[in-house]
C-alpha cells in the first residue's frame, strides 16, 4: 500500500512569506507604504511570549515593522482598550493583534471587538466574521486560510463539487474552515462531539479538516481513500518512557491515517507554520486597503 503524500507546510509557508517580502519591497517601491503589525501581549506566558517573539522576528524579516506592547498581568481591561484605541488611529499600523488568552479580569470578546475591523489581521472581530459567511472581502483567520491554501496547493485551484468535512466548529478555525471551503464550491459539513456516526461521515469526505484539540482522535478508518487530510491539532502527550520528552501530535493518528489518505499534514511541520506566514499575508493585505491599493492575491 502507498502511503499518503506528507504535505510539507513548512516549505510552503518559506515561499509564501518569500512572496510576502517581495509584495512588501514593491509596496515600499511604488508607493512609499511600509505595512506595520502591532503585537499587544498581557502577563508573562511563556509560550505566548515564544510565539510573539517569532511574529516580530518574521515581521522584520519581511521588511515590516513590527510593534510590540509587552504589558503587566495586572493591566486592566480600560488600559487595554486605550492602548487598542491609540494603535487604531495610528497610521503607521496596518494590522493589530491581542495574543489570546488574556488574563481573567480582561473581557476576551470585548478586545476584539475594540480592533478596528480592517485592521483586524487574526480575522475574528464579528464584522470581519460576517463578511466571509457574505462573501465579502475581509480578513481571514490565518489558520483557516493557511488550510486553504495547503488544500488548494495539493488538489489544485479548482476545488468545486468536492466534498469537505470540518471537524470542530470553533470561530477560530471549524467555522471560518467551513466558509472558506464553501466560498470554494465544495459540498460543507461541519461535524462535532453531538454529530452521529462521526466515522462515517468523516469517511465521506475528500477533504478532511480536523480541528478538535483531541490527540490522534482520528483513525485510519475513519478516513476514505485518497482523501486530503489536513490536521491542525496540536496536542502534547507524555513520553512513553521515563525520563523521555513530551511529544507533540496531532488531532490524527498520522500513522493510521497515512495508509489511506492520498495526502496528509504532520504534526509538527503542517499546519503550524502557515498561521505566521498567513499572519504576514493579512498585514500586507491590510495595509492595501486601507491605502486604496490593489491588494495582492496570497495565493
Amino acid at each position: 500500500m502507498t502511503e499518503a503524500v506528507r504535505i510539507d507546510g513548512k516549505a510552503f509557508a518559506d515561499k509564501l512569506r518569500a512572496r510576502v517580502a517581495e509584495q512588501v519591497r514593491e509596496l515600499k517601491s511604488a508607493h512609499g507604504l511600509t505595512p506595520g503589525l502591532a503585537v499587544v501581549i498581557v502577563g508573562d506566558d511563556p509560550a505566548s511570549h515564544v510565539y510573539v517573539r517569532n511574529k516580530n522576528k518574521s515581521t522584520l524579516e519581511a521588511g515590516m515593522k513590527s510593534f510590540e506592547h509587552q504589558l503587566p498581568i495586572d493591566t486592566s481591561q480600560k488600559e487595554l482598550l486605550t492602548l487598542i484605541d491609540g494603535l487604531n488611529s495610528d497610521p503607521a499600523v496596518h494590522g493589530i493583534l491581542v495574543q489570546l488568552p488574556l488574563p481573567k479580569q480582561i473581557d476576551e470578546q470585548a478586545v476584539l471587538a475594540k480592533i478596528d475591523p480592517n485592521k483586524d489581521v487574526d480575522g475574528f472581530h464579528v464584522i470581519n466574521a460576517g463578511r466571509l459567511a457574505t462573501g465579502m472581502p475581509g480578513l481571514v483567520p490565518c489558520t483557516p486560510l493557511g488550510c486553504l491554501l495547503l488544500i488548494k496547493d495539493t488538489l489544485g485551484k479548482d476545488l468545486s463539487g468536492l466534498r469537505a468535512v470540518v471537524l470542530g466548529r470553533s470561530n477560530i478555525v471549524g467555522k471560518p474552515m467551513a466558509q472558506l471551503l464553501l466560498r470554494e464550491s465544495c459540498t460543507v459539513t461541519i461535524a462535532h462531539s453531538r454529530t452521529k456516526d462521526l466515522a462515517e461521515e468523516c469517511r465521506r469526505a475528500d477533504i478532511l479538516v480536523a480541528a478538535v484539540g483531541r490527540a490522534q482522535m482520528v483513525k485510519g478508518d475513519w478516513i476514505k481513500p485518497g482523501a486530503v487530510v489536513i490536521d491542525v491539532g496540536i496536542n502534547r502527550i507524555p513520553p512513553a518512557e521515563v525520563g523521555g520528552k513530551d511529544r507533540l501530535v496531532g488531532d490524527v493518528d498520522y500513522a493510521e491515517c497515512a495508509k489511506v489518505a492520498g495526502a496528509i499534514t504532520p504534526v509538527p511541520g503542517g499546519v503550524g507554520p502557515m498561521t505566521i506566514a498567513c499572519l504576514l499575508a493579512n498585514t500586507v493585505t491590510a495595509a492595501c486597503a486601507l491605502k486604496g491599493i490593489a491588494v495582492p492575491d496570497v495565493g
